[in-house]
């Protein structure tokens, strides 16, 4: 048996054993298979000194090009970085100097050959002579959507498909695949196994009923939909695909829960719905959760995790995508790097529910806060609350615990009643400053007895949580997990305000295109 145990310079090496195994004995040499017949702009401007004089071939999209009569300036981007890379074409020097001209300027596409040298200029410390041009793709500049320097975020998402050429989708993009990246990575080095949940369930992980149904009646019968014998105003799902009430998933947490009680620790992530009639800048009906799950554990297991995991996350952009920050420190929000290196540098503020809404009541922030809802013991605290404990008072992230049970869900463990008789649950949300909720959690209930009355206790359909219920029949275990909105952290890292615009094609009610 063989495996890819390890890189030698960009060759995958097999180890083996005598058994077959792999082990640090015999190696076998893989050949490379995928090289790219390109130079990435974003290796040249990593190590610009190391490139001089050596000859590449690049290929790019114009940010701009700039027309001196006998030679041009292009800004060549490739996406591969925020910075673009200035190409020098000269007439009767470089080949295909008048295609270049004729390609209509920003948005169209080249490949070009030259060679890499020292930058004259300010702010670039190299940049490539071309000898040949090749036109890849023509743009005509009086329709390019794109063709103006800058563009409302609103427009942006009108011509969705191209707003990836923009500086900041461009920038929000490479974010997000950091943060994919960092979370893979984190889940892996602690052990977790990665578990692919459902994304058509028959279960309300939430039980909040605003989710999409998936079924083919409509497709088959129109408008007469088949009902049930004796009961006209009730849909006869058993003519339906799944024989049942199927609709997208909420959340993965009960499947994945289902694995963490068999392997230990585990998480999902993956597209998540919700048919929620929201236009606010923090919701998308189609958007990515991170659901971690962990066996044999507490809620104190389970807040550790999440900071661990969101401090991560935060360390690996800063140390992965400079560039991109800096854009959004000068452009999105001022001391943005400020903001998530106090996230580093500072352990969470935990507290409970009850403190909280003890420190919101205290007359010189109920005068500073000017909320809209009163933070009364009960309610469920709105971005306005969240963003002033954060904000104002301890500047920093927090953890709340021990919610009320009636605003959370029926999975979530519940504790003894406090000294007034108030019923509350083992729950835990991560507040950040900008942001408000980007974590939420809990211990679940893993008594049978106590969750089964917490079904019964809410009208939840028990037939449909047998298989929920059974983890607990059979061999149940302490359990905690958490889910974190992925769309939020990428806002978090990025400051950018709207959720619309850090996720590719966003869903919105009224909106599905593309």
């Amino acid at each position: 048996m063989a495996t890819f145990a390890s890189l030698h310079n960009g060759v995958h090496v097999l180890k083996y054993d005598d058994d077959g195994d792999v082990s640090s004995g015999k190696q076998t040499r893989v050949k490379q298979l995928f090289k790219r017949t390109r130079t990435r702009v974003k290796e040249i401007l990593a190590d610009p000194e190391g490139w001089i004089g050596r000859d590449v071939t690049v290929c790019g999209w114009a940010r701009t090009v700039r027309n001196q009569k006998t030679f041009a300036f292009m800004e060549l981007s490739d996406g591969s970085g925020f910075k673009g890379l200035q190409i020098i074409i000269t007439d009767g020097e470089t080949e295909g100097f008048a295609d270049t001209i004729k390609a209509g300027g920003t948005g169209s596409s080249f490949r070009i050959v030259g060679k890499v040298v020292k930058s004259p200029a300010k702010g670039q410390a190299v940049e490539v002579r071309a000898e040949a041009v090749h036109v890849l793709g023509t743009v005509d500049a009086s329709k390019y959507p794109l063709s103006k320097k800058a563009h409302s975020v609103e427009f942006m998402r009108s011509v969705a498909h191209l707003r990836p050429r923009s500086n900041l989708i461009g920038a929000v993009s490479r974010v997000r695949n950091a943060c994919a990246f960092a979370t893979h990575s984190f889940f892996n080095q602690k052990g977790f196994l990665y578990v692919h949940t459902p994304i058509i369930t028959g279960a309300d992980c939430e039980g909040a009923g605003e989710m999409f149904s998936v079924t083919t009646l409509i497709e088959k019968n129109g408008a007469n939909l088949p009902t049930v014998k004796g009961k006209p105003d009730e849909i006869d799902y058993s003519q339906d695909f799944f024989s049942k009430p199927a609709s997208l998933t909420v959340s993965g947490q009960l499947n994945v829960e289902c694995f963490s009680c068999a392997l230990s620790d585990v998480y999902t992530f993956g597209p998540t719905f919700r048919a929620e009639n929201s236009h606010t800048s923090r919701h998308l009906c189609e958007f990515w959760m991170i659901e971690p799950e962990i066996a044999f554990a507490t809620l104190d297991d389970d807040m550790n995790l999440a900071e661990e995991y969101l401090k991560f996350c935060v360390q690996y952009v800063l140390d992965h995508c400079p560039d991109d920050i800096d854009f959004f420190e000068k452009r999105v929000e001022k001391g943005l790097r400020t903001r998530l290196t106090n996230v580093l540098e500072n352990p969470f503020e935990r507290l409970t529910y009850t403190r909280a809404i003890e420190i919101l009541n205290e007359p010189k922030n109920l005068k500073r806060g000017k909320f809209e809802e009163k933070p009364e013991w009960g309610i469920d605290l709105g971005s306005e609350h969240e963003r002033f404990l954060t904000e104002q008072v301890f500047k920093k992230p927090i953890i709340l615990t021990h919610y009320p049970i009636d605003i959370k869900s029926f999975y979530m463990r519940q504790c003894d009643p406090d000294e007034k008789g108030r019923r509350t649950c083992e729950a835990m949300d991560v507040l950040v400053p900008k942001i408000g909720e980007i974590i939420g959690g809990s211990a679940r209930e893993e008594r049978l007895d106590v969750l089964e009355s917490r079904i019964e206790e809410l009208n939840l359909e028990a037939e449909n949580f047998d298989w929920y219920t059974d983890l607990r029949r059979y061999g149940s275990v302490p359990h905690a997990g958490f889910g974190l909105g992925f769309e939020r952290l990428v806002m978090f890292t990025t400051g950018v305000e709207n959720i619309r615009d850090v996720i590719p094609f966003p869903r919105w009610p009224g909106n599905c295109s593309y």
